[in-house]
């Protein structure tokens, strides 16, 4: 099959994570569907399926499992930069969507391009407040490959609730070390797109006394997880982000963090419940 040269393997962790975010676009669009137009984002799509490594097994991605909600999303918007897994993606998409006809039958787009470029150009402002549309966005970077105008974008709209992945093995490795001068102009640059400005700089390190005085010490990886939720609330302006879940690896090392942002307090609530399900999971939580 000429998918196997796009399918990723994937591990534990994300398959917890596909778990998650499709529990709550279940009852995000029974809940939304009757009174509005609503519309499913998915700007890291990859092919659409995956490779379990644990079982072997192909499992179906964030965008097939959205495509199988019911009542289906009105719109589907699926971006990837790999041609390849776009091509792929379409085909599965199409196939997917082959069970619906006539009025029932939704919009669904797959992009070639940027999401850093595709959403904010193409995607976002379609899902506007007054028009009585609504969106579940999921951004899930493979790392600091997502830009802080989007998540803001996002949060400014006033319709979207977000799903995001905080990559904080990524920032560690290569934004966050324990000693800031080993950082390169490179990896600086991307925390501060991801992050949004250089206010990481000074969240992602406090003063330690030592004998030659003051030395920048790295924060607890709560700490800058933390600060970016306050970010999304008082710059990006989303009412409710609700406490992040650690997504850990079988050395139950923390990959990333799986954040929720929304503005309505339903919305919260829900992810909330699903997420503290899940938090035993990872005994770093």
């Amino acid at each position: 099959m000429d998918a196997e040269v796009s399918v990723e393997a994937i591990g534990y962790w994300s398959e917890l994570k596909l778990e998650i975010i499709d529990k709550y676009a279940r009852a995000y669009s029974r809940i939304v569907s009757p009174r509005f137009h609503h519309v499913y984002i998915d700007a890291f799509s990859g092919a659409g399926i995956n490779l379990s490594r644990s079982t072997g097994e192909l499992v179906a991605g964030s965008p097939l499992n959205a495509l199988h909600v019911e009542p289906p999303f009105r719109e589907y918007h699926l971006v990837d930069t790999d041609g390849e897994k776009a091509a792929l993606l379409r085909t599965l998409a199409e196939q997917a969507s082959n069970r619906w006809s006539g009025d029932k039958r939704p919009l669904v787009r797959v992009y070639e391009g940027d999401c850093n470029v595709v959403l904010p150009t193409a995607v976002l402002p379609t899902v506007r407040y007054e028009e009585y549309k609504r969106g579940l966005c999921l951004l899930d970077p493979y790392g600091m490959h997502l830009d802080w105008n989007v998540v803001e974008m996002a949060g400014r709209l006033k319709t979207i609730d977000l799903f995001l992945n905080f990559p904080i093995m990524d920032i560690n490795r290569n934004a966050l070390r324990r000693d800031p001068g080993v950082v390169t102009e490179a990896s600086r640059s991307r925390m501060t797109s991801f992050w949004g400005d250089e206010s990481w700089r000074r969240m992602g390190y406090r003063d330690r006394l030592t004998l030659f005085g003051d030395e920048p010490e790295k924060v607890e990886n709560e700490a800058i997880v933390g600060a970016y939720c306050e970010r999304l609330k008082k710059v990006a302006g989303f009412k409710q982000v609700i406490k992040p879940l650690p997504m850990c690896n079988r050395n139950n090392a923390v990959v990333y963090y799986l954040v929720f942002a929304s503005q309505q307090s339903v919305a919260g609530n829900i992810v909330g419940d699903i997420f503290d399900s899940y938090r035993g999971r990872c005994t770093t939580a």
